[in-house]
């Protein structure tokens, strides 16, 4: 069987890079920030769990909320083209912070996922 990416980047320590470098880019956009909770400590844990998940590894974050319902779960905030878009550099940056622990392969598979996602979140 081969190796989930999960596995290849060295699991949950490559995610919580990702995901820390992601929300220290949400905690200072103007754009963004007005969405999340003032503690961002769950949103972290929920993120980082939902990409652990998404990417081969444990299941945990479906055993503690379920379902990702990721549309369901946007749907009270205005996610407009300009959200979007600033998400999407967030997370670009992220990437970016942890290429060097990638292959080019995974990269874009990664940058792609973003990408679809991002563009299914908006409803504004």
């Amino acid at each position: 069987m081969e190796e989930s990416l999960f596995e290849k980047v060295g699991g949950e320590p490559f995610f919580e890079q990702l995901v820390n470098v992601f929300y220290d880019a949400v905690e200072v956009d103007a754009t963004l920030r007005p969405m999340y909770p003032e503690d961002l400590t769950e949103s972290r844990r929920h993120l980082t769990l939902f990409f652990m998940q998404y990417w081969g590894g444990p299941r945990t974050y479906q055993e503690q909320r379920g379902h990702p319902r990721l549309r369901m779960r946007h749907a009270p905030f205005r996610v407009t083209k300009s959200a979007r878009d600033a998400w999407l550099v967030a997370m670009g940056g992220a990437l970016d912070s942890v290429r060097d622990q990638l292959s080019d392969e995974q990269y874009e598979e990664m940058t792609a996922y973003f990408l679809m996602a991002a563009n299914q979140m908006r409803n504004v």
